[in-house]
Parts: structure tokens; C-alpha cells; sequence
């Protein structure tokens, strides 16, 4: 018991971690590796997790194709999914996720995956007493709905994977890493993030979403962006707030303005791919994902003095639910 209660407090200052257990009802955990080739002409997402409820408790790896859209959803029982106790180390059958890397050995409904990829100079979200990750002083409240977390917010890549027969090199490439957990997604959301900017160690990820809050809700926001070093959080809890938002399939226009800086990004959709989304632990909601949409960025100081503008390219987005709620 003693061991559980320290884990449970040190799991909340190391978002990476598995932050369930193997008890619980209604609840689901996934994280979300993407890798990009150094030609940007191979984009991957893929998504290990589990799902623990009454009716369909298993794990799973999720796959994405951000070329051509196509997607798998391979199922494992319930009891293929392990982790640390003290390290973000986490295993799907017999594939391996960690903080350095992943591997995959994937043979599932006529679909094989398999390889080894390894991380360079990952770029960890800060972490602190106040700010125990990318959702502030949220993620000490219990009763949230989802939670969110940001592993590495962009490093490289080395290694290959064999995807279904074909080899694909991902060495020199980029990658980026975050997960969700809780009970269900959002009833409706956007989400943005690229990468691939022309500028090295550059990383921007916007999220918009309606939260469940005491018997109401309201639209709440978080994301960053990384820019020569220097990291530029906004979120609702930062005081920051949303002046613009225009939402459409195909386009998202988004204004973010706080004390110190303004941001605006523009995002155009493209190919989409189905996924699975949890709603009350079970992954039974199909939402579409983009993974070559293009992000333009802009970042302003409070006297309009430009310190970064750029295109990301081999960008992720998301559109989900009913639009209306958000704006």
C-alpha cells in the first residue's frame, strides 16, 4: 500500500506514466507516437492504450497512415498491456513503449508491423509543484473527464520499421509524443500540432475543447509553442484567452492572446483517417485525424514585434464533434 500511495503521487509529476490502474472501470489510457521520415514523405502515427470497462476491456495499438489515411485497430486482452512503477515504460503484447523509443511486432488481422525506432535529444515538457505538466494546476483535480500530456515535445529519430512487407527508414526524421487518459474524449474538439517547421526545434500544438465542469461546461484551451529554445505556453489556466476561433472541415483559424504575446495559427486540413476515441472507458467513437495538414504560425510580442512565423508541414488535425460548442 505504502508503494502504490508513493507511486500515485509520483506518477502526477511524470505525466509519461501510466497514471491508471488495472482496477479501475470506465477508463481509458492512450498514448500518441508520431514519427515522420527525413524526406517528410512517410508520416505515422501510432497509438498504444488500453480501455477498461464492463462491456470490452482490452488493449490495443492504433495505427495511421498519414499519407493515404488508412488506419488498423489491433485488439489484445486486457491482460497484454503492462508497465513500470517507476519509468515510463509500457508494453502492448509484444510491442514496447518507453521514454527513449519504441518497438513493434505487430501481426494482427492480415497487417504486420515491426522495427525498432529510438529517440534523439527528446525535448520533455517542464514539469513543477505548480505546473505538474502541459494542463497546470487542472491535473489536480479528480474529477476531470480527460486529462492531457506532453512527453516530448520534438527529437529525432533513428531506426526502421517494416510496415506491412515494406522497410521505411525514419532515421534523421522527427517525432513528437503525447497521451490522454480519463474516461472519454471531449464531446467536441480541435487539435493542431506540427513539428516541421523550417526552423529546427520548432514545435507548436494548439487544443480547444469543451470540458464538463460542475454540472456545466465551458471551452477551455492549452498548447505551446517552442521556438529556439524558448518555450511559449498558453492555455485557459494561464490567463491566456482566445480572441478568434473559426472552424470549419477543411480550415481552423485560431487568435490566442496572453500578457506577453499573441499567436495565430491557420490550419488546412487534408486526407483524413478514421480512429477509435473512448466514451465511458469503451473505444467505441470514430473521429477523423489528418496527418498532413499544414500549420502557418505566427508569434507576436505585446508590441507586435514578430519572433516567429513559419509553416508546418506533415501536421496533425482534428475536428470533432459539433463545432458550434466551441466558438
Amino acid at each position: 500500500m505504502g508503494i502504490m500511495k508513493f507511486y500515485n503521487i509520483r506518477k502526477i509529476f511524470n505525466p509519461a506514466w501510466f497514471q491508471g490502474n488495472s482496477s479501475k472501470k470506465n477508463y481509458f489510457e492512450g498514448w500518441y507516437f508520431k514519427v515522420v521520415s527525413a524526406d517528410g514523405k512517410n508520416t505515422w502515427a501510432f497509438i498504444p492504450g488500453i480501455s477498461l470497462n464492463n462491456n470490452d476491456s482490452h488493449s490495443f495499438i492504433q495505427a495511421i497512415n498519414g499519407t493515404t489515411g488508412e488506419t488498423w485497430y489491433c485488439k489484445y486482452p486486457a491482460e497484454s498491456f503492462s508497465c513500470s512503477r517507476d519509468s515510463f515504460n509500457t508494453r502492448v503484447s509484444g510491442s514496447h513503449f518507453f521514454d527513449n523509443g519504441f518497438t513493434l511486432e505487430i501481426a494482427e488481422s492480415g497487417s504486420s508491423f515491426s522495427g525498432v525506432i529510438e529517440f534523439i535529444d527528446p525535448v520533455r515538457f517542464p514539469v513543477s509543484f505548480l505546473r505538474p505538466g502541459i494542463m497546470g494546476w487542472y491535473r489536480y483535480v479528480p474529477f476531470m473527464e480527460c486529462y492531457h500530456g506532453v512527453v516530448s515535445l520534438d527529437h529525432g529519430l533513428k531506426g526502421s520499421l517494416t510496415i506491412n512487407g515494406k522497410d521505411v527508414d525514419f532515421t534523421g526524421g522527427k517525432g513528437y509524443v503525447e497521451k490522454d487518459w480519463g474516461t472519454s474524449m471531449p464531446q467536441a474538439w480541435v487539435w493542431m500540432q506540427s513539428n516541421h517547421f523550417d526552423s529546427e526545434k520548432t514545435s507548436f500544438m494548439l487544443s480547444v475543447a469543451r470540458i464538463p465542469w460542475l454540472g456545466s461546461s465551458f471551452t477551455g484551451f492549452l498548447g505551446f509553442l517552442l521556438h529556439k529554445g524558448i518555450l511559449y505556453p498558453f492555455a485557459t489556466y494561464t490567463g491566456a484567452v482566445i480572441r478568434k476561433l473559426v472552424i470549419s472541415n477543411e480550415m481552423v483559424e485560431a487568435s490566442v492572446h496572453s500578457k506577453h504575446f499573441t499567436i495565430h495559427v491557420n490550419g488546412r486540413n487534408s486526407s483524413r483517417g478514421l480512429l477509435k476515441a473512448p466514451v465511458e472507458g469503451e473505444m467505441q467513437r470514430l473521429i477523423h485525424e489528418s496527418l498532413d495538414a499544414e500549420l502557418d504560425v505566427r508569434l507576436t510580442d505585446k508590441k507586435g514585434y514578430l519572433l516567429f512565423e513559419g509553416t508546418g508541414r506533415n501536421a496533425g488535425l482534428e475536428v470533432v464533434g459539433d463545432k458550434r460548442t466551441l466558438v
